[in-house]
């Protein structure tokens, strides 16, 4: 297996072939882990090297970051003793990945009162364990599932639930405010919870959130303790990818004007009721506590975990 594996990986999840905060988190730790195990001299620089080009792909995305890192953190004198460190270290995180969600689903069910509709935006998913586990639970529920243009992911996330036998409207972007006086709980995923307990997320997240504020329906984003942002502790922001004009419209209009195209926005964190976690359901004031003690350890210098970030043309 040569570095071409790792590039390969990499465009995939560029491309959103893989997608999602949590999916691209777990990939990412078997793609470090599965040539991990293929190398078999200079382990440390080999390893850099597709670290390097897995950080770059996916700006936005802190569990990339925080998935790397982890797995990263290995130790050993021999290059054998680094390979099980690092191998054990990727099982770890990918494990608490899976369970991580199940955990969510299982607190956040809890929230959501039979007879309810809910309100979901894109396709999460931490937010669908939760719909899902209120419906294994026999609570009466039906969602509202946004499209989530230009991708329509909303799409996945109507089929997905549909196939579990939730009742599922699909509606437009534009139309939430139409249909927010039928909403009971808005319930979104995650992408990155920043220190001040604000929320990175799919673009038209924070229009949302807006408007639940409005109407005073609660708002809740389903989060896994990866996701809560470290670089932010030390004054950094995260950087919000724009993608390919292409996206949006055809190459007749895109030669006659500027198209931007950005994937997230920024949800403010007062307009936010609820970060549920694994650990619990908390305020977004906490989010500065679960960093510190979730994540503190990759608060480290770059230089001290073995590798530093620079981009691969």
């Amino acid at each position: 297996m040569s570095i071409d594996y790792v590039v390969k990986s990499a465009e995939k999840i560029k491309n959103m072939e893989v997608r999602g905060a949590g999916r691209i988190a777990k990939f990412c730790a078997k793609v470090l882990m599965e040539y991990a195990m293929e190398i078999k001299k200079n382990f440390d620089e080999e390893m850099k090297k597709a670290a390097e080009i897995l950080l770059n792909t996916r700006p936005t995305a802190v569990s990339l970051y925080n998935s790397i890192y982890y797995v990263m953190d290995y130790s050993g004198e021999s290059d054998e003793e680094k390979r099980e460190s690092l191998v054990k270290r990727a099982k770890e995180f990918i494990e608490w990945v899976d369970t991580a969600q199940k955990e969510i689903g299982r607190i956040g069910s809890r929230r959501i009162k039979s007879g309810s509709t809910i309100l979901t935006h894109c396709n999460s998913a931490s937010a669908l364990s939760v719909i899902k586990e209120a419906y294994r639970k026999g609570k009466d529920i039906e969602v509202f599932a946004t499209e989530s243009r230009p991708r329509y992911q909303g799409h996945l996330t109507a089929k997905e639930l549909s196939a579990e036998g939730i009742p599922v409207t699909l509606i437009v972007d534009s139309a939430v405010r139409y249909f927010i006086r039928e909403i009971d709980y808005v319930i979104v995923g995650a992408d990155a919870i920043t220190v001040n307990g604000s929320l990175v997320n799919k673009i038209g997240t924070s229009q949302i959130a807006l408007i639940a504020k409005e109407a005073r329906v609660p708002f809740m984003v389903a989060a896994e303790t990866y996701k809560f942002s470290p670089k932010t502790l030390l004054g950094e922001s995260i950087v919000i990818e724009e993608r390919d004009p292409a996206e949006v419209a055809p190459e007749e209009l895109r030669s006659l004007v500027k198209i931007r195209n950005p994937a997230f926005d920024i949800t403010p964190r007062h307009y936010i009721d609820l970060i549920i976690t694994e650990i619990g359901a908390i305020p977004p004031e906490m989010a500065y506590l679960v960093i510190k003690e979730r994540l503190g350890y990759r608060l480290l210098g770059e230089d001290e975990l073995k590798l530093s970030v620079h981009h691969y043309d």
